[in-house]
């Protein structure tokens, strides 16, 4: 596998969605492939559903940890609407890929509020102003379908983004991040999500 000079992504969702878990795996995979390694995080009210993201930067040398505007080569987003709040760190020129869980975890502001959530058709129009490719994808409900329960979801991304070729990270270090990273009693659960992503991505 040929090491990019650097490669940037942004990771969001919200909290309880495992954000930090995935930039931690991530992480800790992108330095067993022999890459230095930053990443930074960025949440507001967590473990009350609030809007997390990560960035994950690895390559040869690097020196600062923000994924700077229009220069992700990947966006994870675990929610439709964080999708969006991520987006203009993506650019059509740069090549950047998109991958958004469809699955919508609807703000308490838009319930107070009574406002209308947005389309996915309507979501996905705007990420395709920032992104050369756009992959939606229900990660919450195959995981439940699946694993038994939406938690998944987040290692079930990583796998589905590394079966289709976006993370410059080979396999065997992916499976050792989450070792590292995850509990002991959730490790069989997370290593079959992390092989689901694969499978659906190839399927």
């Amino acid at each position: 596998m040929k090491k990019p000079k650097e490669f940037n992504i942004v990771a969001i969702g919200t909290g309880g969605q495992g954000i930090l878990t995935l930039t931690f795996i991530m992480a800790e995979a992108a330095l067993k492939q022999g890459y230095d390694v930053k990443t930074s995080e960025l949440h507001g009210l967590a473990q009350r559903g609030g809007s997390v993201s990560c960035h994950i930067r690895f390559g040869k040398k690097i020196y600062s940890p923000i994924v700077r505007e229009s220069e992700a080569n990947l966006i994870i987003a675990l929610e439709p609407l964080e999708a969006l709040r991520a987006c203009y760190y993506g650019s059509r020129e740069n090549g950047t890929v998109i991958i958004f869980n469809t699955f919508p975890i609807v703000p308490l502001s838009v319930s107070i509020l009574k406002e209308s959530y947005p389309s996915l058709e309507k979501i996905e129009n705007v990420l395709k102003e920032f992104a050369s490719q756009v992959i939606p994808i229900n990660a919450t409900e195959i995981a439940k379908k699946e694993l038994g329960k939406g938690v998944f979801a987040n290692v079930f991304m990583l796998g589905y983004a590394f079966g289709l070729g976006l993370i410059p990270i080979e396999k065997k270090n992916l499976e050792e991040g989450i070792r590292e990273v995850v509990k002991e009693k959730y490790l069989e659960s997370n290593l079959r999500a992390f092989e689901l992503g694969i499978e659906k991505a190839k399927s």
